[in-house]
């Protein structure tokens, strides 16, 4: 595990440890089915990126007439037509928090949002559920495989989709191994070294001969249509993107086309 994972692990379970008993009367908001097309792009919120800086103009009021940033943001993801909306919920180095995740949820009801977060404990799943998160993205090597097993019993026990991230062979070879678990699992391969912060796009062609028959999810450094079309070449179903969209002026038009490009690839 690299240091940056070590300590947002770390964080992650003193956050873990600080959380709140749930009961099932705190799981009221409904889940959002994830329904998924030829390609897809799962649309990221987040405040800050540690690598890019910060993204988020702030909390004032949007031009939109009164919707905040986050909000606006959102509705223009949905339009767009993004499967999902993932939001950052760390708070040491994304300025990230639950309330995100709930704000985007109220937003834009009929469109899934995901919790993205260096998750640790089921907890975590809970808190995520609670929020009105219908799905929530693991981190493979960030976690034992009876931890993970948990973690995803529990979000498929909620109607929850997983997003199970991986970075190299040896990661993607045991996110495999959890294609049986009884829920709505996809696999991603980030293609960001979580040591130098840096994006290896290469990654995500190198990996792609051990891609499983699965909806396999290209993460990090997609910027625009020809991306997608790329990976979708590579055998990657979809795309979490996020720093492009949180600086495109018009997302709403980004996601369009990448969708629209990764499809026609398929074709």
């Amino acid at each position: 595990m690299s240091d940056f994972l070590q300590g947002m692990a770390k964080s992650s379970a003193a956050r873990a440890a600080a959380a709140r008993t749930f009961t099932d009367a705190d799981f009221d908001k409904p889940v959002v089915p994830l329904s998924l097309g030829t390609f897809d792009v799962i649309a990221e919120i987040k405040n800050r990126s540690p690598a890019e800086g910060l993204l988020l103009k702030g909390d004032s009021d949007h031009i939109s007439g009164g919707d905040s940033d986050r909000v606006f943001r959102a509705r223009a993801y949905a339009t767009g037509g993004a499967a999902a909306i993932s939001v950052l919920t760390e708070p040491s180095r994304f300025d990230g928090e639950l309330t995100h995740l709930e704000e985007v949820v109220a937003a834009v009801p009929g469109t899934p949002v995901m919790r993205k977060d260096f998750l640790v404990d089921t907890v975590q799943v809970l808190e995520a559920r609670a929020a009105g998160a219908s799905g929530v993205l693991l981190i493979t090597t960030m976690l034992d495989d009876s931890t993970l097993r948990a973690m995803l019993d529990c979000a498929f026990e909620h109607g929850m989709f997983v997003l199970l991230e991986s970075f190299d062979e040896r990661d993607l070879a045991r996110s495999v191994r959890f294609l049986d678990s009884d829920g709505q699992l996809l696999i991603g391969v980030n293609t960001r070294n979580l040591r130098t912060l840096e994006v290896d796009t290469g990654r995500l062609r190198a990996l792609a001969p051990y891609l499983p028959a699965a909806t396999c999810v290209a993460e990090s450094g997609l910027k625009a249509a020809a991306d997608a079309a790329r990976v979708m070449d590579w055998g990657y179903s979809a795309a979490l993107v996020g720093t492009a969209l949180m600086r495109s002026e018009n997302p709403t038009q980004l996601i369009g086309q990448m969708r629209e490009a990764g499809a026609t690839a398929c074709s």
